[in-house]
């Protein structure tokens, strides 16, 4: 049984490291993106996302200790990830101006 018990902290070790390294980028590019470009794509403030990506790398540091005992921290946690996933997925293209092109229309033809 400690085979399995040790391995399940390991992996509950490298999904918080990967999910804090996450929420580190995702802070790193709100501090960085300009105000007005916020302010232009239409989403929210540049101080609600710094602020929000700011704690969530802040609860992410903080359960770094608890994930090598096997415990990934709880709803704080994932409420945390999910915020630096919707910043790194909507608003990251939208700030850097680097929106994915919508794809090419056929024309004619079936």
């Amino acid at each position: 049984m400690p085979v399995i018990s040790g391995l399940v902290g390991l992996l509950y070790m490298a999904f918080a490291v990967v999910a804090f390294v996450l929420e580190i980028w995702a802070f790193v590019v709100a501090v960085r993106a300009p105000a007005g470009a916020y302010l232009a794509a239409g989403k929210r403030s540049k101080g609600l996302w710094v602020g929000l990506t700011g704690a969530a790398a802040l609860i992410g540091l903080s359960t770094l200790p608890l994930a090598g005992a096997g415990n990934f921290g709880g709803l704080l946690s994932i409420a945390a990830l999910v915020v630096a996933g919707v910043f790194l997925a909507d608003v990251r293209p939208a700030v850097s101006g680097r929106r994915p092109r919508p794809p090419k229309r056929q024309q004619g033809g079936w």
